[in-house]
């Protein structure tokens, strides 16, 4: 089994990864990681969409520009760490969302406009961290969500958080722990 960990924490001391390691060390098996603060995105701009819009209506689908949407469809498993950020998650992360937003290739149109999903991925763990209380899902994980439900086709869509780290009088090492004894369920 292969999982995809998607690591978008980009602190040396990451609350965040913290626990994603302890829920990979759970899984086990091959992991993959793809470090998002690493990677060249490309300027989505009109030259690149000509590019991808051919490349996709000529189903030239082994393109190295599909090279991360392919790993995202082929994964057994994925698990994403991404700090909440501005009520969301980092730039990152969505750069490489549109990355991997391909069509014939993690995802395709039925005949009625409705997308069914290609990835091979049972399940898609979001793992996060946020200083304060406040944590509305549905701006950084609700969206996770609905892709992973409605274009990828992953049936099992889980939450990981730990919030309230950085509240005056709070124990954030008691926190994290509380979290990633957490994942064993």
């Amino acid at each position: 089994m292969s999982t995809l960990f998607i690591n978008a924490c980009v602190r040396e001391n990451s609350r965040t990864r913290r626990i994603a390691e302890a829920l990979l060390d759970k899984i086990g098996g091959e992991i993959d990681e793809v470090q998002l603060w690493k990677q060249n995105f490309p300027k989505v701009d009109a030259e690149f969409l000509r590019k991808r819009d051919f490349l996709i209506y000529e189903e030239q689908n082994d393109n190295e520009m599909f090279n991360l949407a392919r790993q995202f469809a082929e994964a057994d498993e994925i698990v994403i760490a991404a700090p909440f950020w501005d009520l969301s998650f980092p730039a990152s992360l969505k750069q490489y969302i549109e990355l991997i937003n391909v069509l014939g290739v993690t995802f395709v149109y039925t005949e009625d406009g409705i997308p069914k999903g290609l990835c091979r991925a049972r399940k898609l763990t979001y793992i996060t961290t946020a200083g304060g209380e406040f944590f509305p899902e549905e701006f950084g994980f609700g969206y996770i969500k609905a892709l992973a439900e409605n274009f990828y086709g992953i049936p099992e869509v889980k939450l990981i958080k730990a919030v309230g780290l950085d509240i005056v009088g709070a124990d954030p090492e008691s926190i994290i722990m509380e979290t990633i004894d957490g994942t064993n369920n």
